[in-house]
């Protein structure tokens, strides 16, 4: 099974919701308004932050033998807008290419506000070299405006979005199983989703919220990727995992849970323009047996 609705697309104009709206004031509030107070320093000293790109080892003890060593290119929360402009967003996708991933998977937020003018990063994400296949699943974020615009785009650009799908490739004449899930932020609703998924055994599942992994450990799913969190933006410089993001008991980096592993990805955007002892991110993890 595969995939998401494309619904309404970017040719109708469709009206924006309350979440846009309080999303788009919380914007101005937070970012535009001090911005323009400090005239433009602001955004200029969250620009010259550096993004690492790290290199992971994940030792995942149900990993298929037959995909040892695969290497997966992890993207998450890009947030194209006000403080991610769209060519910086393309030089992160080229370098994460350039690392040469089996597997491209964007866990979500591509946009931060308004959909259009995500175009050219959906061309370089789905033009990226990746044999194994290159795959996105939707965050809260690319629900505020149009999200069926956004699946359309990248599907007509080469992405597989998957939401409540299953994507099987083959090398080797062994399978390779990749699941996706929807952005919901309950976890009841994200255990429904998982178990939906669940039942084709997929090895790797996507989901923006890293609330679905308790499901997905209860499935024997080897690993899962998520984002949301962005690793709270600010944390404690000795104990990264006391951070900001208070609602979230798996808020970055690696959780394991009996044979399953859940990798947090801290996000290479921002929905404010502070970053402290939480370094944007882009991720190349290596997976083992463990």
């Amino acid at each position: 099974m595969e995939g998401s609705k494309a619904g309404n697309s970017s040719g109708g104009k469709k009206k924006r919701g309350g979440k846009f709206r309080r999303a788009q004031l919380r914007n101005m509030l937070l970012t535009k308004t001090v911005d323009r107070l400090m005239r433009g320093r602001l955004r200029d000293r969250h620009l010259k932050q550096p993004i690492e790109l790290r290199e992971v080892e994940l030792a995942v003890p149900n990993w298929p033998r037959a995909f040892e060593g695969l290497r997966v290119g992890h993207l998450s929360d890009l947030h194209l807008g006000h403080l991610m402009p769209v060519d910086r967003a393309i030089e992160l996708v080229e370098r994460l290419g350039a690392a040469k991933p089996d597997v491209l998977a964007c866990t979500g937020d591509v946009v931060d506000l308004e959909w259009q003018g995500c175009e050219p990063l959906l061309e370089a994400m789905g033009s990226m070299r990746a044999p194994l296949g290159r795959y996105l699943v939707l965050g809260n974020h690319d629900h505020l405006d149009d999200p069926d615009a956004i699946t359309e785009a990248a599907r007509d650009r080469g992405l597989l979005v998957l939401a409540g799908g299953v994507h099987t490739r083959r090398r080797a004449g062994h399978e390779f199983r990749v699941a996706g899930i929807d952005w919901h932020g309950t976890p009841r609703e994200l255990s429904r989703m998982v178990h939906e998924v669940g039942e084709a055994r997929p090895h790797l599942l996507l989901s923006h919220n890293p609330k679905a992994f308790p499901a997905a450990a209860r499935l024997g799913i080897p690993l899962t990727l998520a984002g949301h969190t962005h690793g709270g933006q600010v944390a404690l410089r000795d104990r990264p995992q006391a951070n900001l993001s208070l609602l979230h008991r798996h808020s970055r980096g690696l959780y394991s849970r009996g044979g399953s592993r859940l990798f947090v990805n801290v996000g290479a955007g921002a929905w404010f323009p502070l970053r402290r002892n939480v370094p944007a991110e882009i991720v190349m993890l290596t997976l083992r047996r463990a």
